[in-house]
């Protein structure tokens, strides 16, 4: 037998350090206060060394575990068994008029208004490849990522709090960290593929659960390790050949391979358990349950899971200064808040900080530039193998919104030709997309021309067209659900490339 089911009893930690409380938080703080507290006056230097990852404890064990026990699905077929139709986008009221909007992609009704899911994290097939061509597929997938925000009544018995696995517990309860939604292009259907962390219980058989997601469930023994983990944010996200790099803000990236994906439910018919390859069967109707669980398979409900194949840590010791609040600071490691890839020249991936200077820190924001290779190199190497940026840079300083900072709440950037681009937020109203380049002191200095943009904008990503003949366009993403204001919507988007770079001047 396994585990039992009410308790992930035995469940080891995934060695990762938590993230900060009121990630991402636009209305913390205000301007003035910001100013009280001595936001920067100068750009802080980017100090590159501070941006080395080194590649975590190696889980190729574990993921062929995994294989040997599941099914799995190749994302060409997966695109076509896309199960979920994008909604009729309506009227484009959620946007400025600065840039002419296009190719709206928009979530079917529950998607659309889910409390629990927030999407964040985009990036597609121009990333993933440089001819856009995914193998026999037309489907020129566009995959966006989102974070489990909500869980009522979640267990931890540290805080006191009952069990997700009662009866009356909403499915919604247990934290289910992070899913990945590849879009269909050519059919305009989607289907969502929850992310998982590989681990060995205390049966010693292979299992999986959500991305830093324990429970916390200690009984009848509590102790400090029993207090649940909060998930991580998922602020960017960069799929490159068979990987997916997914950001995690306190620590640096979690790596999925797309040759990967588990398939819990291979004939699609949810009503019966289907058989695995190592004897046992998988569930998809239960949604309360993930991995394992008295030798049968469990997915929260969903069909196909991606295992987490390597980690990549900052080697940096964080800055001692409080992060409650967002803040952020010009040494020590940075957060890893967004990521997007560079195509223009040598391929590298961009790595940049949400921070917010209304609560103080010392910085409005690093941003830095890996080269892919050196990347590539860490996932596939040996534990302990590095990556380091060959280029860093703080955040512009100097201008203002309104009463408070420009430069800081920047929720995703991208270099393109040598020009960065960053999406500045603006809590429940329309964001900004700025433009900055390297001056000749090294710094980055700041287009002091503004686009406004959507209401709650998210990560970038660019695709580029040099594969299927169409021209550049910048791609995006609003977080925000109809209840968070009178016109927030959640839509995927994309902007002409030529237009933003004209509209900058």
């Amino acid at each position: 037998m396994d585990d039992p089911v009410p308790g992930h009893e035995g469940m080891p930690d995934d060695g990762f350090d938590d993230e900060p409380e009121g990630e991402q938080d636009d209305l913390a703080g205000t301007g003035t206060a910001g100013a009280s507290r001595g936001a920067p006056a100068a750009v802080v230097p980017g100090r590159p060394a501070d941006f080395r990852l080194a590649k975590g404890t190696d889980l190729s064990g574990l993921v062929t575990g995994l294989d040997a026990g599941l099914p799995k699905q190749g994302l060409t077929e997966l695109m076509e068994q896309a199960n979920r139709p994008a909604a009729d986008c309506g009227t484009a009221g959620i946007y400025g008029p600065d840039l002419t909007v296009s190719h709206r992609v928009c979530w079917k009704s529950d998607d659309a208004t889910s409390s629990e899911w927030v999407p964040q994290a985009i990036s597609g097939v121009s990333d993933a490849q440089e001819d856009e061509d995914w193998g026999t597929s037309n489907a020129e997938p566009v995959a966006v990522g989102g974070y489990d925000a909500a869980n009522p009544g979640r267990s931890d018995y540290i805080a006191g709090r009952d069990d997700c696995l009662r009866s009356s517990a909403s499915d919604a309860c247990n934290e289910k960290g992070i899913r990945v939604t590849f879009f269909n292009r050519a059919t305009g259907m989607y289907r969502h593929v929850l992310l998982v962390w590989p681990y060995m219980n205390s049966k010693d058989h292979i299992s999986f659960d959500a991305l830093h997601a324990r429970e916390g469930r200690c009984n009848p023994v509590v102790v400090t390790g029993c207090a649940a983990q909060n998930g991580i944010h998922a602020g960017g996200m960069v799929w490159y050949g068979d990987y997916l790099y997914v950001a995690d803000t306190a620590n640096g990236m979690r790596v999925f391979d797309l040759r990967r994906i588990m398939d819990l439910n291979p004939d699609n018919d949810d009503t019966v358990d289907d058989p695995t390859p190592d004897g046992l069967v998988s569930n998809v109707r239960d949604k309360k349950l993930i991995g394992r669980q008295s030798n049968v398979w469990y997915g929260y409900g969903y069909r196909y899971v991606m295992p987490q194949v390597a980690t990549l840590k900052f080697t940096t010791a964080k800055n001692t200064g409080t992060t409650s609040g967002n803040q952020c600071y010009a040494t020590g490691r940075p957060k890893a808040s967004y990521i997007s890839l560079d195509r223009t020249g040598t391929d590298h991936m961009v790595l940049g900080e949400y921070c917010n200077t209304n609560n103080g820190g010392s910085s409005p924001g690093r941003v830095g530039a890996y080269p892919m290779t050196a990347l590539t190199a860490a996932v596939e190497g040996a534990a302990g193998t590095t990556a380091g940026a060959d280029q860093a840079y703080g955040l512009p300083a100097g201008a203002k919104f309104g009463d408070e900072d420009l430069w800081h709440k920047i929720q995703g950037a991208m270099r393109y030709e040598g020009k960065w681009y960053f999406h500045r937020s603006n809590a429940y109203d329309n964001g900004r997309l700025l433009q900055a380049s390297v001056g000749a002191n090294g710094e980055l200095v700041g287009n002091t021309k503004t686009l406004q943009t959507s209401f709650g904008p998210e990560d970038l990503y660019l695709a580029h067209g040099r594969g299927d003949g169409f021209p550049p366009r910048l791609w995006s993403l609003s977080e925000h659900a109809p209840s968070k204001c009178g016109v927030c919507k959640r839509e995927v988007y994309s902007y002409p490339m030529a237009e933003v770079i004209s509209s900058f001047g």
